[in-house]
């Protein structure tokens, strides 16, 4: 019975063990790649312009790319799937590489802007708005609160 049980329980360690998961991770040419280990994977392009990817930094130009969690199991429980389901690695669906790497431009643009302003306006000594006639009009301490939290929540949101 002791016997029993203790192979009951190597299985179930085994089989714990035996889980993986599927990462994936965008070559330089923004095609979507996926793997089942967490063993990292170094990519250069030569002198000729070729890409070349391994697990080693054999080369002094290489660099580890980012995996990111997938899905849990194995490559073969999912099968071509994994392609259908894709939408082109961090892109949005229908989002093509080059459109990606435009989006991902504009919102590094839009996330220091917003920091500037907003450190701009916690930095100030006073804050004002024009009011319809074009003068100042400053701002209350609870409105200056108020508008620098407004304006954080606004750079957290552009800078997630």
């Amino acid at each position: 019975m002791k016997q029993i049980m203790t192979m009951g329980l190597l299985l179930i360690g085994f089989s714990l063990t035996a889980h993986a998961d599927i990462w994936k991770w965008v070559d330089g040419e923004g095609k979507v790649r996926y793997v089942e280990t967490t063993t990292p994977i170094f990519t250069w392009m030569d002198e000729s312009g070729a890409v070349h990817y391994a697990d080693t930094p054999d080369h002094e130009d290489a660099v580890a790319v980012q995996l990111v969690w997938h899905a849990p199991g194995s490559l073969a429980d999912y099968g071509d799937s994994l392609e259908d389901s894709d939408s082109g690695g961090y892109a949005y669906p229908g989002e093509t590489y080059e459109d990606r790497l435009e989006r991902e431009k504009a919102e590094a643009y839009y996330c220091k802007r917003a920091t500037e302003i907003y450190d701009s306006y916690v930095n100030a000594p006073e804050l004002y708005r024009t009011n319809a006639a074009g003068e100042r009009e400053y701002l209350s301490k609870g409105d200056k609160a108020k508008t620098i939290a407004d304006t954080r929540a606004k750079k957290d949101a552009l800078c997630q």
